[in-house]
């Protein structure tokens, strides 16, 4: 028999998601009929596959030792670059400005050298994160950009953290602002798109529709238009719904797709001024918490920016146009 303690990263998940984590080697079907038959108990009684994890529960699992056998430790997030950006940093998040090319996750064309993989080995380095001493959590992203789009994502250092931030993701307590090129001058300078958009999973693109269709989610983009010059317009977009490739596909559906966009625009257009990257940042981040932020509660009403965003420098400069 061998006992599992419950850590703080570890309170809140369900038992068997938690066992899951824990123990690789572990079969699922035997994980759930070690727990109906009692070889699985929580706190000295019976455990039940749904129960919540406080800390200091313990597990006891009366099971074969090799599911507890580790094989020699190998971390591939060390072979990732040291290279991250940071905008801001404290004890249970990091924020981080992402460039352009570089994924958020691992994917089947890059695997080692993503965001995510960086903040791990930054964190090891540090000492800050400890595979070896983790049950079950890890360094997570809590939202995600586009490989071309660049911009501030979020990382969560421990398992409470992440909890809150992705609970105030889907509460829309976290609001995110967006830099961008278009194509053409928008003939109203500000505005607030409202359709319905469709994902296309085997493509990978989305269509926006003006009416509501089957399948379709409503999308909300809000815009306002900085600056204008030789058919480009440089604007600042507001997500008050956050979907697939909704800025891009959004701002194209009334005629002005952003410039490097060759999904939602044309490739002809782009080639004029030799761009194929596409003009998208997610330049400013608001907390805005509404309902309680526990540990997190003093990044409420805290906002971060990204002042250096080339593109912007170079329109402003004129310099798109030499």
């Amino acid at each position: 028999m061998k006992t599992l303690t419950v850590k703080q990263n570890d309170a809140g998940q369900r038992l068997d998601k938690f066992l899951t984590k824990s123990l690789p080697a572990l079969p699922q079907s035997l994980l759930y009929k070690y727990i109906r038959t009692k070889r699985i108990k929580l706190n000295g009684k019976r455990a039940q596959i749904s129960d919540r994890l406080c800390l200091g529960d313990e597990i006891a699992l009366y099971i074969n030792d090799s599911f507890f056998e580790k094989g020699e430790a190998h971390y591939d997030f060390l072979k990732a670059s040291k290279n991250l950006d940071i905008v801001y940093e404290d004890e249970n998040v990091i924020l981080l400005n992402k460039k352009v090319g570089l994924l958020s996750h691992p994917d089947e064309t890059e695997y080692c050298d993503t965001l995510i993989t960086r903040v791990k080995r930054y964190l090891y380095e540090k000492g800050e994160y400890d595979p070896d001493n983790e049950q079950s959590f890890t360094p997570s992203l809590v939202n995600r950009i586009d490989r071309n789009t660049c911009g501030i994502v979020i990382a969560a250092k421990n398992a409470q953290s992440l909890r809150i931030l992705n609970a105030k993701m889907k509460t829309r307590e976290l609001h995110k602002m967006y830099l961008c090129v278009v194509h053409g001058v928008p003939a109203k300078k500000e505005a607030l798109l409202s359709d319905w958009l469709i994902k296309d999973e085997k493509n990978n693109k989305v269509c926006v529709y003006r009416r509501q269709r089957d399948g379709a989610k409503e999308i909300k983009t809000k815009y306002k238009v900085i600056d204008s010059y030789k058919g480009l317009s440089l604007v600042e977009v507001d997500l008050l719904t956050g979907r697939t490739h909704q800025i891009r596909a959004h701002m194209a559906s009334i005629g002005h797709p952003l410039l490097g966009d060759g999904k939602y625009g044309t490739n002809a257009q782009n080639r004029i001024l030799g761009y194929k990257k596409q003009f998208l940042c997610s330049y400013k981040l608001v907390f805005d918490f509404t309902t309680d932020a526990e540990i997190l509660s003093y990044l409420n009403n805290k906002t971060f920016e990204i002042t250096d965003i080339w593109f912007v420098n170079e329109f402003k400069n004129r310099k798109l146009w030499e």
